[in-house]
């Protein structure tokens, strides 16, 4: 078989080499990482959790910058392009570094299968360990346990928050779910948990591998008020730190958690107050909670279970008022839509479903058959102030919400990356 020359080759080929799209299991990752040699000589911080993740690894990155440190970022899934999955520095990696490592994987795996995750994991996880970096920031994709980022031993690991996602994968309840999240903690070594709540599960299994756990509440908190908010630790106080750039009710749970991640790697990675408040006030993530400028308001939120529609809920409340709240709302048929839709419901007045170009995904009739089991309906003329409409793409959705919106509406994308991602993508061509 030809090797592919191109970035664009190469994702293609991966997404048809192996036979199953999500293969839990460590064993085929943990070889091929074992011929590459795979290691680092400087701290990684591996940070797993139902929501929460992406906004925890973007703050420590921010932080860790601040402080002059060389960050490697992995995150997934992406939202517009493939290279956004590796930072380095807070800077996509280019199709070149991509297409070495890929190579290098290639000749390294041999007779091994690898999905298309396991692969492009391996490709980074190489692509940093040759970076001369003073920080690895790996974001879990799935669960915790069995996920390829935990073929390294993260020298701190945190979990953001346990809820019910993925369970024909991980598990029906929360401590089911909670001990796949707990897999990514290691003996003796920092292991952080920012849900006020953790299952009995995690704790237990922290407890029992000898991990040296650290919970929200008991070994580190925040306290604030309007204008700011302070930071309580084992051994460091931050005080006076100014509100994350992030917006969103969890967010200081998430900024918390970082600051904890940094006071465990305080000797290894030291880092002044200022640091920190300037990392926070820069930190950027597109898609969590992102209000974009301009009017009608458009929200783009990726919250594509209950727990993260539950969030985006309680921070659609906190905005004031606006006379009409638009929905462009696209899922994942094996996600919990019901769960999702009967969080928003009472906010939203009108629901602009849309397809999304791929199999897994939820057509508009079964999101509509969602919406009325919630108890969505349409009003009745003439007084037209609640429909549901459907659409082929995020763009058309997005575009007929645009247009049907007033200035003092506001818009609503959520339910999917790829909803969020389409509706970036037209806004971008509409604009250049």
């Amino acid at each position: 078989m030809q090797t592919p020359s191109s970035l664009a080759d190469w994702l293609k080929r991966l997404e048809t080499m192996h036979f199953k799209a999500i293969d839990m299991g460590l064993e085929r990752v943990a070889e091929v990482a074992r011929r590459l040699g795979l290691a680092f000589d400087c701290p990684v911080i591996t940070v797993g959790g139902t929501n929460g993740k992406g906004s925890t690894c973007a703050m420590l990155e921010a932080i860790l910058m601040q402080g002059g440190y060389r960050v490697g970022l992995y995150t997934s899934p992406h939202l517009l392009h493939f290279n956004e999955r590796a930072r380095i520095n807070g800077e996509s990696a280019d199709d070149q570094a991509f297409i070495e490592n890929f190579e290098a994987v290639e000749a390294a795996r041999g007779e091994v299968s690898l999905t298309y995750f396991e692969f492009t994991t391996l490709a980074i996880l190489r692509m940093f360990s040759q970076a001369g970096l003073d920080a690895v920031i790996l974001e879990v994709g799935l669960g915790g346990r069995l996920d390829a980022v935990n073929v390294i031993d993260a020298d701190v690991a945190i979990v953001t928050s346990v809820d019910i996602d993925h369970t024909e994968y991980l598990g029906q309840t929360r401590d089911a779910i909670g001990f796949e999240k707990a897999g990514i903690f290691r003996a003796g070594r920092a292991a952080i948990c920012s849900d006020p709540q953790p299952p009995q599960s995690l704790i237990d299994h922290a407890e029992k591998i000898g991990a040296d756990l650290w919970l929200f509440g008991r070994d580190f908190n925040y306290s604030g008020d309007k204008q700011q908010w302070n930071y309580g630790g084992r051994s460091q106080r931050r005080s006076s730190l100014g509100y994350p750039a992030l917006r969103g009710a969890n967010q200081l749970l998430n900024a918390s958690a970082a600051i904890a991640a940094c006071e465990a790697l305080r000797l290894r990675l030291p880092l002044g107050a200022q640091e920190i408040r300037t990392g926070l006030a820069m930190v950027e993530l597109p898609g969590r909670f992102q209000v974009l400028p301009g009017r009608p308001t458009v929200i783009l939120d990726v919250a594509h279970n209950p727990h993260a529609a539950a969030a985006l809920a309680h921070n659609l409340d906190n905005m004031g008022f606006y006379r009409y709240t638009y929905a462009v709302f696209g899922c994942m048929q094996d996600k919990d839509i019901a769960g999702i839709v009967s969080k928003l419901n009472t906010r939203i007045d009108h629901w602009y479903l849309t397809a999304l170009p791929l199999p897994r995904a939820a057509s508009t009739e079964q999101l509509e058959s969602a919406l009325s089991a919630a108890g969505v309906t349409e009003s009745i003329e003439p007084k037209q102030d609640r429909s549901i409409k459907s659409f082929s793409s995020p763009a058309e959705a997005f575009h007929m919400a645009l247009s049907a919106a007033g200035e003092d509406d506001r818009i609503v994308v959520f339910g999917s990356f790829f909803t969020v991602a389409g509706v970036m993508e037209a806004r971008n061509t509409a604009f250049h």
